[in-house]
């Protein structure tokens, strides 16, 4: 698994935290920072969503499909919303999907992607708003069957037909600027985190004129048309809203080294060549964020061996700055079957996090691999606490104060939560274990326990709580607060923070903790209320 960085014995969070015994454990630390993705595609409903004409009932399902990802250990979800040059989203640019009503164009009754958001990073989790570029339909070239609102109806002249399907071409400008205009779109109205592109670039193997080669004129500007519109799209996301990411999932083999000194010791189809996109050019040239490249092969393929293809993807991000994601095809029994072995593989090399594809295989547990993925992150995110710093011994003058018993409701994304808090000076002051129970599972969780040796308490972020003991219910009163002596750790280093000891627990001043976990914090005068929220920065 991951290189743990140190081990250490520790006593769980006791009197300090309120807790009436001391349990030993010992706990590990690991970068489990990776993200961890999961596809869900909606093209042929085959993820999502499983009914029509049913908002209930694809809300319920899209929560469900959610939670069971997030319970595997997933942060990301990597939705599919236009799947056909259609939307599951309001759009001036595109109509509404079949895939929703059974009936392209047609309104189903409320917005699924800011949906599907909020639910998301009500989570914790980040949502990638999943596109097909160039793809008009599947299959079928009578523009009758298209919604009267369809791009490719008002602009016949837009369309490439291949293979009894039709596209958008890519040499045309406007159409550049139609796609362009369409992430704009979806950015300037929707909290997406990332924007992200499948590896449907020209139809594969689309012909050359006779007697053209693969590396001739025509089949270098057809890549020049493509990189033409991937340098547009990052910079239409990042003057729109910077924050937002650009990645692509590229076929898994760029060229074989047969092709190119520079390709992969591969035997594949390589994408360079049979759909016209040159993924290397965009990393190196900065044009996206992250690139998830689909190495859909076991490790054992003649072809393409799995470590093969992912070293060289490592050596090419080298420096870059873009993160390199692994695409892993799990819909293959052979790949299901070893996905640890994989994810194993990927600790050796320049590789910042794993996409599944695709939702419905990895639900299905298909050759166990949800159980092999649940377990592989789940030992990966135990974390450890470093060493602490040495820091010079600042005396603690010892005060006696008022607290008063809290009167205000909290919220932890927007739902009720019960706390015990009190006011001191105007502050409101809560025990430690309680944020780190009531946000548990969200990305700004963490875990606290208390070192005996050191007489300290520890705050671990990112890394998940489990509670070991009861505190007191029921009914409290204003009391005396005494300044707290426990000095606390974040992440190993020594922090001051405002802390009093009330009926021996410690109380620690919310807007400190907020800001050492970089989480939100909101007050409503008029209904007196505090809200935590994972899904926004401390300010």
């Amino acid at each position: 698994m991951y290189k743990w960085m140190k081990k250490l014995t520790a006593g769980l969070l006791c009197g300090a935290l309120g807790m009436t015994t001391i349990a030993v454990q010992e706990v590990y630390a690991a970068d489990n920072r990776d993200l961890r993705a999961v596809w869900i595609s909606t093209v042929y409903s085959a993820d999502y969503p499983s009914t029509t004409n049913n908002e209930d009932a694809q809300k319920k399902e899209f929560i469900e499909k959610l939670e069971q990802a997030q319970e595997l250990g997933l942060n990301t979800v990597v939705v599919q919303v236009r799947p056909k040059g259609d939307a599951l989203y309001e759009s001036e640019l595109n109509p509404w999907s079949a895939v929703l009503t059974g009936v392209q164009g047609m309104d189903p009754g409320y917005d699924p992607m800011a949906f599907m958001i909020k639910e998301t990073h009500k989570r914790g989790m980040e949502f990638h708003a999943w596109m097909n570029p160039y793809r008009i339909t599947t299959s079928g070239t009578d523009l009758a069957v298209l919604s009267a609102d369809n791009m490719a109806r008002q602009h016949p002249d837009w369309i490439l037909s291949y293979g009894g399907a039709m596209y958008y071409n890519p040499a045309m400008e406007e159409v550049q600027d139609y796609i362009c205009d369409t992430v704009e779109e979806i950015v300037e109205n929707y909290d997406v985190d990332a924007i992200h592109f499948d590896d449907y670039f020209y139809p594969s193997n689309y012909p050359l004129p006779e007697g053209e080669t693969r590396d001739g004129e025509t089949a270098n500007e057809r890549r020049d048309h493509v990189n033409d519109l991937i340098r547009g799209v990052y910079k239409t996301i990042k003057k729109a809203d910077p924050s937002v990411e650009f990645g692509i999932s590229p076929m898994g083999i760029w060229k074989n080294s047969t092709s190119d000194p520079k390709g992969s010791a591969t035997r594949g189809t390589e994408g360079y060549y049979s759909v016209f996109g040159d993924a290397k050019t965009w990393v190196e040239k900065g044009w996206v964020d992250y690139i998830v490249p689909q190495v859909y092969w076991e490790t054992g393929n003649t072809a393409a061996p799995y470590e093969t293809v992912t070293a060289w993807w490592s050596d090419v991000v080298q420096g870059t700055g873009v993160d390199l994601y692994i695409g892993h095809g799990i819909y293959k029994d052979v790949v299901a079957a070893e996905i640890t072995e994989q994810l194993e593989i990927n600790e050796d090399y320049n590789v910042s996090g794993s996409f599944f594809f695709s939702l419905r295989d990895l639900l299905s547990n298909r050759q166990g691999c949800a159980d092999a993925v649940k377990a592989y992150y789940a030992e990966a995110d135990t974390p450890i606490v470093p060493e602490p710093e040495p820091a010079p011994e600042v005396p603690v003058v010892v005060e006696k104060k008022l607290a008063y018993a809290a009167r205000a409701k909290v919220t932890v994304n927007g739902k009720p939560v019960e706390f015990q808090t009190y006011t001191i000076d105007d502050y409101t002051y809560f025990k430690l274990r309680d944020i780190a129970s009531a946000i548990n599972g969200t990305q700004k969780q963490f875990m606290t326990f208390w070192d005996e040796p050191t007489q300290s308490i520890h705050l671990v972020r990112r890394a998940s709580y489990a509670a070991a003991g009861g505190g007191t219910v029921g009914k409290y009163g204003d009391t005396i607060a005494t300044t707290s002596t426990a000095k606390l750790y974040c992440d190993g280093v020594r922090k001051n923070v405002s802390a009093y000891t009330i009926n021996d627990y410690t109380y620690y001043k919310l807007r400190d903790i907020a800001q050492l976990i970089n989480m939100g914090i909101t007050w409503n005068e008029s209904t007196m209320t505090i809200g935590m929220e994972t899904g926004q920065s401390y300010k």
